[in-house]
């Protein structure tokens, strides 16, 4: 076991030897397929890099049409919804419009009825005052007229008549 542990210069100088063998042949035929391991990993992981890079562009430039898609889409609903509006508007207007013309137009029917009404009730009226006229002439004069007096008597009592 102390022969593990003290030095042996022989051992130590086999030991340097051996592992500048080993270095001289890593450098001489492993350095080069290392480094083209090593170039290849790292142009690997770039190219990932400039992929990723590119995405994230090509993903904000997806963002920012779709973020302008979505305010062109809420204009064109907001003109929708203010078309709407000035229609309805439009619309009650006209109805509002169409309404008092009916009512104006039936006050105007209805005055035109209680006109011809009235108009029919003064003519009932005159002919009943007339009637009326000629019975009490005909007892006051207890006489018959003819019928050309008897015309007579009744337009003159009928123009003193009020027209209202």
């Amino acid at each position: 076991m102390d022969s593990l542990l003290n030095v042996n210069p022989g051992l130590m100088i086999w030991t340097i030897v051996n592992f500048l063998i080993f270095l001289f042949l890593l450098v001489k035929f492993g350095a080069k397929p290392i480094s083209n391991s090593l170039k290849a990993r790292e142009e690997h992981i770039e190219k990932n890099i400039k992929d990723a890079e590119k995405l994230n562009q090509e993903a904000q430039k997806l963002v920012a049409e779709m973020q302008q898609k979505l305010k062109d889409a809420q204009n064109e609903m907001m003109n929708i919804v203010q078309k709407g509006k000035q229609q309805a508007e439009e619309l009650l207007r006209r109805a509002q419009e169409d309404a008092e013309k009916i009512r104006k137009e039936k006050i105007e029917e209805a005055n035109r009825e209680i006109n011809r009404s009235k108009e029919a009730a003064l003519f009932e009226l005159r002919k009943e005052v007339a009637s009326l006229v000629i019975y009490a002439t005909e007892k006051l004069l207890n006489e018959k007229l003819d019928e050309q007096k008897h015309i007579e008597i009744i337009n003159s009592y009928i123009d003193k008549i009020p027209k209202n």
